[in-house]
C-alpha cells in the first residue's frame, strides 16, 4: 500500500492507534512518577550510592536474563497478551511497594525484593510493548506513529518528573523515613495507571498475525533471533556498538544524577527538574527531526548517530561540576535534543529492517542493550562514587562516550551506514 498523504492524520484517524497512545500517555506518566520515586526512597533510606546502583542491578538482572524469552514469546503467542498480564504484575508490585513506603514499614531488603520482581516483569513487557505497533498499525504508518509515541513519552518525561517533584515538596521532600507520603502516593499513580492502560489494550484490536516459525523450544527461537540480526551486517555493527555504550556509559547517568541532586543541590525537586530537562530536550529533538530527512541527503545515517553520541559526550562531561540547578538544566536540555533527534529514526530502521516474523526478539535485544547491559554498570558505579568525585565520574562517562564514537568513526564502516 502506498503512504498516505498525510501520516500524521492517518494515524490519529487509526482506532488502535488511539488506544495504544491512551494507554502508553497513562502507563509512562506513572513510570516517571517511580522513576522520580524510588532511587529518593533508598537514598532517604541508606544515604549510600552503593544500595542505589545495587537496587538498579537487581532490576536490570533478571530482566537482561530474561528479555530475549520474552521477545521470543512475544513472537510465538501476542505482543498484547504478554503485555496484559505484565501489566497486572507490575500494578501488584506497585501496590506492594505504595502500602509498605506509606505505612513507614519500607525496607532496604524488601525494597531489593520488589526491585527484583519489577526487572522480571520488565524482561517481558519491554519486547512486547515496542511489538505492538507493527502489529497493530499498517507498515505504511510505522514512522508517524513512531514520532508521535515517542513525543508522547517524552511529555511524560517532561510532565511526570516535574509533578512527582512538586508532590515530594509539598508534602515536606520526603525528608526521613517516617514522612514517605507523597513518595507512597507516587506508587500508588504508577499501579493505578497500570490498571487503566490494562483497560485500554484490551481495546486493541491486532491485525492478523504474520505465519509463525514452527520452533518449539524458546531457546532455540532465542537463538534464531539473535542469528537473524547476526546475519545483518549493519544492524551487528550497530547493536555491537551500542552494547559498548550502553555497557560501560549507562549506569554511570543512573546513579550518578540522583547521587547529584542530593548531594550538590540537595533537593528531590532538583532532581525532578533536571529529568524533566532532559526530557524537554529530548521532546525538542524530536520535534527538529523532521529536518532529518534533509540531513540525511548529506550525511548518511550511520554518521549522524556518531556524530550525536560525540556530542552528548561532550556535553555529559562538565555535569559533575555544576553549582546551580540552572546548570544542570541547561546541559541535559542540550544533551536531550541530541537524543532526541535521533530516536525516532533509529526505531523506525529497526522495525523496517527487520522480518515481521522477528520483531518482538529484535526489539528484545535491540532493548536488552539499553535496559538490560546499562544498568549492570550501576553496581559498579555505586561503588566508583566511593573513590571519585562526580566531577571525575561524569567527566570520564562524557570523555568515553565520545571518544567510541571517534573510534567507531575511524574503524568501522559504521558512519557509512544509510537510513533505509
Amino acid at each position: 500500500m502506498n503512504a498516505p498523504a498525510d501520516p500524521r492524520a492517518a494515524v490519529r484517524a487509526n482506532a488502535n492507534f488511539r488506544w495504544l497512545a491512551a494507554g502508553g500517555l497513562l502507563s509512562m506518566l506513572g513510570d516517571q512518577f517511580t522513576l522520580i520515586a524510588l532511587p529518593w526512597l533508598v537514598l532517604k533510606l541508606t544515604g549510600d550510592p552503593l544500595a542505589l546502583g545495587l537496587v538498579i542491578a537487581l532490576m536490570s538482572v533478571p530482566r537482561a536474563v530474561f528479555i530475549l524469552i520474552g521477545g521470543a514469546l512475544v513472537d510465538r503467542y501476542s505482543p498484547k497478551s504478554v503485555l496484559m498480564q505484565t501489566k497486572f504484575i507490575n500494578a501488584a508490585l506497585m501496590a506492594v511497594l505504595a502500602a509498605l513506603t506509606f505505612a513507614g514499614q519500607a525496607t532496604l531488603p524488601l525494597v531489593y525484593l520488589l526491585a527484583l520482581g519489577i526487572g522480571l516483569a520488565q524482561a517481558f513487557s519491554i519486547p512486547s510493548a515496542t511489538s505492538m505497533s507493527p502489529r497493530a498499525l499498517p507498515p505504511q504508518l510505522l514512522q508517524a506513529a513512531n514520532g508521535m509515541m515517542l513525543g508522547m513519552r517524552q511529555l511524560t518525561m517532561l510532565a511526570g518528573p516535574l509533578l512527582a517533584a512538586l508532590m515530594i515538596a509539598l508534602a515536606g521532600g520526603g525528608g526521613s523515613v517516617q514522612d514517605m507520603r507523597a513518595l507512597g502516593l507516587a506508587f500508588a499513580i504508577d499501579c493505578a495507571t497500570f490498571l487503566l492502560s490494562a483497560w485500554t489494550l484490551a481495546n486493541v484490536t491486532l491485525l492478523p498475525a504474520p505465519q509463525r516459525e514452527p520452533e518449539k523450544q524458546l531457546l532455540r527461537a532465542v537463538a534464531s533471533g539473535i542469528a537473524a540480526v547476526w546475519r545483518d551486517a549493519s544492524l551487528r555493527l550497530c547493536f555491537i556498538y551500542w552494547g559498548m555504550v550502553s555497557f560501560f556509559i549507562g549506569g554511570a547517568i543512573q546513579v550518578a544524577l540522583p547521587v547529584l541532586a542530593k548531594d550538590t543541590l540537595h533537593s528531590a525537586a532538583a532532581f525532578g527538574v533536571l529529568v524533566g530537562a532532559h526530557g524537554a530536550g529530548t521532546l525538542l529533538g524530536m520535534a527538529a527531526s523532521a529536518v532529518g530527512k534533509r540531513l540525511a541527503a548529506l550525511l548518511p545515517f550511520g554518521a549522524m548517530l556518531l556524530l550525536g553520541d560525540a556530542l552528548a559526550g561532550l556535553l555529559l562531561m562538565p555535569l559533575g561540576a555544576i553549582s546551580s540547578t540552572a546548570q544542570g538544566i541547561a546541559l541535559l536540555l542540550a544533551v536531550g535534543v541530541v537524543g532526541g533527534f535521533m530516536q525516532i529514526a533509529v526505531f523506525t530502521w529497526i522495525q523496517r529492517r527487520v522480518a515481521p516474523q522477528m520483531i518482538g526478539r529484535a526489539m528484545s535485544l535491540f532493548m536488552f542493550i539499553f535496559m538490560g547491559l546499562a544498568p549492570l554498570s550501576a553496581a559498579a558505579t555505586g561503588w566508583l562514587l566511593q573513590h571519585v568525585t562526580l566531577a571525575q565520574l561524569f567527566a570520564v562517562a562524557g570523555g568515553g562516550l565520545a571518544l567510541f564514537a571517534l573510534l567507531a568513526w575511524l574503524f568501522t564502516p559504521m558512519r557509512t551506514i544509510q537510513a533505509s
